[in-house]
């Protein structure tokens, strides 16, 4: 089974789970119990690569939980597990799967990207003026790598419909860093009446990917 990395968060209860899609598709199959009802949802998927993705979320929550887990979601999409009060966020890209856990029911979010994406997009609509000031020329794809993947991790963890990534999500600047340890930035939510929330996201680079987490 290909569990890539495991990392305790520091001076947190939270775990980084991380789950390299190695295998094949019947190979996933056979690795997991699956409740009928997702095993259903799975088969009726028709993109085999959101297939796999899926498989693979299930065999790494079964390799976490060590036993059956039945993975339900809130109406804004946020998982939960039925049968335990451990709280969880999952990413996944087209390599891997992240999943985070704090047995404490503290709020998470995760994101994990391939720094081979067009973050071009992001960079028009999900970040602010001064963070599009904030860019180096010489490390513009991984900073907004960063950028994004915090923000995504900082939504997961608030739990919001409607959030404005650009004027709700502001990362403070930051020189990113690829020695293949973990480091933390700084980024602030604001809620729609001004009320303001600091967090410190942590982030990993490996094997051409971002991963960010928060918790708390």
């Amino acid at each position: 089974m290909a569990l890539f990395l495991t990392k305790k968060i520091n001076n947190k209860d939270a775990v980084v789970y991380v789950w390299d899609m190695s295998e094949t598709e019947d190979e996933l199959w056979s690795l997991t119990y699956i409740p009928n009802e997702a095993a259903e949802e799975i088969r009726m998927t028709a993109n085999p690569q959101r297939r796999k993705e899926k498989l693979a979320e299930w065999a790494l929550l079964n390799t976490i939980f060590d036993g059956k887990v039945y993975l339900g979601h809130h109406d804004n999409g946020r998982p939960y597990l039925h049968n335990s009060l451990t709280e969880l966020s999952i990413s996944h890209d087209s390599r891997f799967v992240a999943i985070i856990t704090s047995p404490q029911g503290e709020d998470l979010g995760i994101d994990i990207e391939n720094l081979d994406r067009d973050f071009s997009a992001v960079e028009a609509k999900a970040l602010s003026e001064d963070e599009k000031e904030d860019l180096n020329k010489q490390k513009r794809q991984l900073q907004l790598a960063i950028y994004w993947c915090a923000k995504e991790a900082i939504f997961k963890r608030m739990s919001l419909n409607g959030v404005n990534y650009a004027e709700q999500i502001e990362v403070g600047k930051f020189n990113p860093r690829i020695d293949g340890d973990d480091h933390e930035i700084h980024a602030t939510f604001t809620f729609d009446d001004g009320v303001e929330m600091e967090f410190d996201p942590g982030y990993m680079i490996f094997e051409n990917h971002v991963m960010v987490w928060v918790v708390g």
